[in-house]
């Protein structure tokens, strides 16, 4: 972990930035190892363009050489912009041959990405009495029981898949508005946010019922964004629109979160949970940084300081943070990805 006192070294030396023609919102790194991507690794990047008409790339990272460039025939035309991009998140213990990449937008759509091609596996539409589809939000694909993906959408529901079989395992009424992301816990155990402000925990054993575990202090102040921490699954992060905190959720304690992060000058727009620490999350926003921060065992009364900042000079809109690649942070903004040594 880099210190806030060697902001500017980390800026020139530890940052890698890839300039695309479009810009840039979901993007995914990917754990597959392959025979000839050995020493290099990808990542997917989406394009936000407010048409029909959007792309994947698939970049290759070479840690060696700090190079990150598209990968010659790995791109692909992607109705609408992609809200979520994922990889399997453990390709080499489901025994695949290829790495496989999902992206939600209209519907959920499984691609096989080889050395040399991409081609679509599935569209999944739970959508059976109408043409038109509700958007989805955000999705989740669960890592310790990798058959399974959970998706989110405006029309208050989630959906889990069996994106093995390429079927509908449930569908639930997660909310009472609109669902702006998922996220797993354990095989069976998801978590939203949403609209109406709530952070809601569901166990597939018993759908009838939901627990939430933390609302808007405000009355109906949307909740955008949703982190569980894989390394503690009793603690999740959140984010509330147009808020400049973020919200530590201890699920033992509901309704009181453990603490709140303020130190951003302006709207929070993602959160990752360090893969490797149970302690320390990234944050970034329209304040054009990205922060790090650890968690205390206990917080002070003067609240908690970030232990490393970086500025990207432009409001970031996403960050991701992979196990795979533990020692890279990966920011989004403008049409610029940038990944960050930590």
């Amino acid at each position: 972990m880099e210190n806030s006192s060697q902001e500017s070294h980390l800026r020139s030396a530890n940052s890698v930035t890839y300039d695309s023609s479009y810009p840039i919102y979901a993007m995914a790194f990917s754990s597959f190892n392959s025979s000839l991507t050995n020493r290099c690794r990808r990542l997917a990047v989406g394009s936000f363009i407010e048409e029909f008409n959007n792309r994947v790339d698939i970049l290759s990272f070479d840690e060696d050489t700090l190079t990150l460039k598209p990968v010659p025939n790995l791109s692909f035309e992607h109705p609408y912009p992609p809200t979520k991009l994922m990889f399997h998140p453990n390709p080499s213990a489901s025994l695949k041959t290829n790495d496989i990449l999902a992206s939600s937008g209209d519907y959920l759509r499984l691609w096989d990405v080889t050395d040399t091609s991409i081609e679509p596996l599935f569209t999944l539409s739970n959508n059976k009495t109408s043409e038109y589809c509700a958007p989805l939000t955000s999705f989740d694909w669960n890592e310790v029981e990798p058959r399974r993906i959970g998706t989110s959408s405006i029309d208050t529901t989630c959906t889990i898949w069996d994106v093995e079989k390429g079927v509908v395992e449930t569908q639930l009424i997660a909310h009472d508005k609109e669902v702006y992301d998922i996220a797993w816990g354990e095989a069976g155990v998801f978590a939203s946010v949403s609209a109406d402000g709530s952070v809601r925990i569901f166990d597939l054993r018993d759908k009838e019922h939901s627990t939430i575990i933390y609302e808007s202090p405000k009355p109906d102040t949307p909740l955008l964004r949703l982190a569980w921490n894989k390394q503690d699954l009793r603690y999740m992060a959140t984010i509330l629109m147009d808020s400049n905190k973020i919200v530590i959720l201890d699920i033992r304690s509901p309704a009181m979160p453990v603490a709140e992060l303020d130190r951003h000058q302006a709207s929070v727009n993602a959160i990752a949970w360090a893969p490797q620490s149970c302690r320390h999350i990234c944050s970034a926003g329209d304040d054009g940084q990205a922060l790090i921060w650890e968690l205390p065992t206990v917080a002070g009364p003067n609240g908690i300081d970030p232990m490393s900042v970086y500025s990207a000079g432009a409001e970031i809109n996403q960050i991701q943070w992979s196990a795979a690649h533990r020692d890279w942070i990966a920011i989004a903004f403008s049409n610029k990805l940038q990944l960050l040594k930590v």
